[in-house]
């Protein structure tokens, strides 16, 4: 269900690396959403170093986007940005001064997965007996 999005200069981040963040951003997504790991999806996107600025110049952030439902509680909302940010930060090695995180919420009568309309949050067990997810 959520879909997050880690926009990177090529070659700022290792495979292994990668598989570390993926591995973090789900684990505290899980943990303050309580949704199963398999809702939660992470992409990595590469862009050319020529590419990436910040301030009008040439820099290596790291941005995490990320698509929520509407509906969970603003305090959590914002408790995932904050410990989404500093796990960016400790597994990158990116200073948390250059990282990015932002998350966008939509209702979920937006979102289809496996040709389902998601559920709200809290009626995630129900879809997954309906859906057979």
């Amino acid at each position: 269900m959520p879909i997050y999005t880690c926009n990177t200069a090529r070659g700022s981040l290792t495979s292994e690396v990668k598989a570390q963040l993926a591995a973090e951003i789900t684990r505290i997504h899980v943990n303050i959403n309580h949704v199963p790991r398999a809702y939660v999806n992470v992409v990595f996107s590469e862009l050319p170093t020529a590419s990436v600025f910040a301030g009008g110049q040439p820099a290596t952030p790291l941005l995490l986007t990320g698509w929520v439902r509407r509906g969970h509680p603003q305090e959590e909302a914002t408790r995932l940005a904050l410990e989404l940010s500093s796990a960016i930060a400790r597994i990158s090695g990116v200073d948390e001064s250059r990282t990015i995180v932002v998350l966008q919420d939509g209702p979920v009568r937006s979102a289809v997965e496996g040709g389902h309309v998601l559920p709200e949050p809290g009626e995630e067990a129900e879809w997954l007996r309906r859906t057979g997810g």
